[in-house]
């Protein structure tokens, strides 16, 4: 408590803060000792840890105004922690206006200097402006706040980037005389009056998430979708990260760049869904914060302009450089774009931009920009760091590169300014301050040539990158050297003459991202699970209910976010093809068991079972003799037959075979699509043509005689026919009064003829032959045994 007392009130002497304000360290020290009376200083090897500019560690937690004017007051607030292992005492912290840049590069240096150059750091501001720490103990932390009217810091008349610093000068008991124990350098950016030509400012503001949606859906009519967690739910609630990019970019001057994959997500959060859990799946709670999170964001839009990505964010990188060795993986390009455009005007009801394509960190060559071009984008955006420039300026954006594109080039420096953890809030800082300099630093290399550049941040940027992207936009708010331009306007502008437009080649693609690429296996099996989603659309009454939940999923298995995630790209391909795989397998043959058949023909039953909720339609089924000669089927147009089966019903179908000889035959029964192509398993079974067994032989015999016994009685009958019609059309005189064959009574001559008729083909007593009419029907005993 005494040294925060001390901290807050007590101040060093008038001439200590005299000379720490105009004798350097570096150069005066050794007159410092002598008007003060004390020893020189020791050498470095014997003082290193006490002398360092490292014993204190300063952090700058607010720079206000960061880009001050001329009547402002500049507030610096921060913390001086002890590193060391000494107590500092009689310290003093000190704003310093250092170095004039001259140009971008040496900008470049800052970060990286250690120690203190007081040629380069410059002098302390006003020894009244100073902030007192008498005693500051091993690993004691104090904050401070300077304040500081801009008109104390004879900045200058012109627009310039000065290095701003804060120091902590002290002692130590190795050394008794003031070294600077600690030093924080940023930037400050200094335009009096706003400037008559500006530099136009396009901020693209991302909203890209990873994949949470699965290929699975219920099989209710609305079915309903199935989320892969609730971490979405997270993202979308307040304070997560993209609550805050909605919040934050609702204010701002940007162009929003949305992939309609997350879009579709949120919307389909909104209504009933689902989500895994384990191996179940239970409902979701979180519509209420999706409603609101899509209710913010179409508000946001309204007035902006809103490019959209191809549906997923597709890795054009990957394709160019893998994807391409398999057939078909380009085509998925075209459909992922042509229903972004849909799904952004049915969600935020506004339309948006389909002409731009973002690879990876904006990094290009030939094969990327192929790619990025083939499904109709006509710009491409790229980082100055890939398509690089000798000039001594910074480029307009737009530049063409050949085929009608346009390369939007984003600076490299701009873009990169919160990659780092800005959740510290000196680092927020450091990046904000060092964002507004660069960018006052482009339009003072020209003042007088009016040009427009890009920033293109990272993909997905965490809550605090993008609370401390915001807050540098709105240090460009007083448009003093900036003025915003949209996305779109600026791939119209006029493109600088001496910019490069050499795409580079593909030997100077970063191996870094090369190495995070989706490998050719990746595309081997998006290839095959596509072929499988296709074949099954093409038996299904109602294939939109698969095609959109499935034609997504592949979509996604290509995303960029799958970078620097191999396994999780991995797990999900698996997730989507098993699913598939399962649904596919819901249309299949019932297995048989062996079929035993008595006689030389019979039926062989096949039965299709369909369990999905929908019929299916288009599909052929074959069966097939492995031993046609033994058993084949009767009519070979039989042996293939239409197959249309209700939802949750079973057809059975049946096929006509013949047998030619004993024993076992296998027999293959598929199924086929339309275009001849095998669906699911062959369905195996075995049948066993039995012996014809002696009871069929003896009714075989049976008939055979009956036929042989009806022709010979035929034959007699026709003998005795002929016979009377020989003796009725003989002279009456002839027979007159005699007892002739066929004058007496009838009925002895039917007995007489009948008699001669046992005699002559049978024995007496046997009973007479059966003479009722023959059937019409001359197989008719052949019939009764092959069934």
């Amino acid at each position: 408590m005494a040294e925060a007392a001390d901290f807050q009130g007590m101040r060093t002497s008038p001439a200590r803060r005299w000379l720490r304000r105009t004798v350097p360290l570096a150069l005066g020290l050794p007159l410092i000792a002598g008007l003060l009376g004390v020893p020189a200083a020791q050498p470095a090897s014997a003082a290193e840890e006490a002398t360092g500019t490292r014993t204190v560690d300063v952090s700058l937690d607010t720079v206000a105004p960061a880009a001050p004017g001329a009547k402002d007051t500049l507030t610096v607030s921060g913390t001086v922690t002890n590193r060391g292992k000494q107590t500092i005492t009689d310290a003093q912290v000190d704003l310093r206006i250092g170095q004039k840049f001259a140009n971008r590069t040496s900008m470049d240096q800052v970060p990286d200097r250690t120690g203190f150059d007081p040629a380069v750091d410059g002098r302390a501001v006003d020894d009244e402006y100073a902030v007192d720490v008498p005693r500051l103990a091993s690993g004691i932390s104090r904050d401070f706040t300077i304040s500081v009217p801009v008109g104390e810091l004879d900045l200058g008349e012109d627009g310039a980037i000065y290095q701003l610093g804060v120091t902590l000068t002290g002692q130590t008991p190795n050394g008794s005389f003031d070294q600077v124990l600690g030093i924080q350098r940023t930037f400050l950016p200094w335009q009096p009056e706003a400037l008559k030509k500006k530099t136009s400012l396009t901020y693209l503001w991302p909203l890209v998430s990873s994949t949470h949606l699965t290929a699975e859906t219920g099989s209710d009519p609305e079915q309903t979708p199935v989320f892969e967690d609730e971490s979405l739910a997270g993202e979308l609630a307040p304070g997560g990260r993209l609550e805050r990019l909605v919040a934050l970019g609702s204010r701002l001057p940007v162009t929003w760049v949305v992939d309609p994959d997350l879009l579709a997500s949120v919307d389909a959060m909104a209504e009933s869904y689902a989500v895994k859990q384990g191996d179940t799946i239970v409902p979701g709670k979180n519509q209420a914060v999706a409603k609101r999170w899509l209710s913010s964001l179409g508000a946001a839009v309204q007035n902006s302009k809103v490019v959209a990505l191809p549906f997923g964010d597709p890795d054009l990188a990957s394709l160019a450089h893998r994807g391409t060795s398999v057939s078909g993986s380009l085509s998925h390009l075209q459909p992922a774009t042509d229903v972004a455009s849909t799904t952004v005007e049915t969600v935020l009801h506004v339309k948006p931009s389909v002409e731009f394509a973002w690879p990876v960190e904006g990094a290009i060559d030939s094969s990327i920009v192929d790619v990025a071009t083939s499904a109709g984008a006509d710009n491409v955006i790229v980082r100055s760091d890939s398509l690089r420039d000798d000039l001594t300026y910074t480029p307009t954006a737009a530049r063409p590169i050949g085929g009608g594109t346009t390369a939007v080039v984003s600076d490299a420096r701009l873009s990169t300014a919160f990659e780092g953890d800005m959740s510290r809030s000196g680092a927020s800082t450091l990046a904000v301050q060092e964002f507004l300099a660069q960018s006052l630093a482009i339009t003072l290399q020209v003042p007088g040539k009016q040009r427009s550049i890009v920033v293109a941040p990272q993909r997905m940027p965490t809550a605090a990158q993008a609370q401390s992207m915001a807050e540098a936009m709105e240090g460009l708010s007083g448009k003093r050297w900036t003025q915003p331009l949209d996305l779109v306007d600026a791939a119209t502008t006029k493109p600088d003459a001496d910019a490069n437009t050499a795409v580079p080649r593909g030997s100077r693609y970063p191996d870094r991202l090369r190495k995070q690429e989706l490998q050719v296996g990746a595309f081997e099996e998006i290839r095959s699970t596509q072929q499988s989603l296709d074949m099954f659309e093409g038996i299904l009454t109602q294939a939109d209910r698969v095609n959109t939940p499935f034609g997504r999923a592949v979509d996604r298995e290509l995303s960029t976010s799958w970078r620097g995630n191999p396994t999780g790209a991995e797990q999900y391909r698996d997730g989507v093809r098993a699913y598939l795989k399962d649904l596919t397998g819901e249309v299949q043959l019932i297995q048989k068991s062996d079929v035993t058949l008595s006689g030389r023909s019979a039926m062989i039953p096949v039965t299709v079972q369909n369990q999905l909720v929908q019929d299916v339609d288009d599909l052929v089924l074959r069966l097939r003799s492995h031993s046609p000669t033994r058993l084949g089927l009767e009519d070979k147009a039989m042996a293939e037959q239409a197959v249309r089966v209700g939802g949750g019903h079973s057809q059975t179908v049946q096929f006509p075979a013949a047998a030619n000889a004993n024993g076992q035959v296998q027999m293959t029964a598929q199924l086929f699509t339309k275009d001849g192509k095998p669906y699911g398993k062959a369905m195996d079974f075995t049948v066993k043509v039995s012996e014809i067994t002696p009871q069929v032989m003896l009714v075989i015999a049976g008939g055979v005689l009956l036929l042989v016994l009806a022709g010979i009685r035929m034959y007699t009958q026709r003998k005795r026919a002929a016979a009377e019609a020989t003796v009725s059309t003989a002279p009456a005189a002839d027979g007159e009064g005699t007892d002739a064959p066929g004058a007496g009574d009838p009925g002895e001559h039917d007995k007489a003829a009948d008699d001669a008729g046992h005699r002559e083909h049978g024995h007496p007593g046997d009973p007479a032959p059966d003479t009722r009419p023959e059937s019409g029907d001359p197989s008719g005993a052949g019939e009764k045994v092959d069934r």
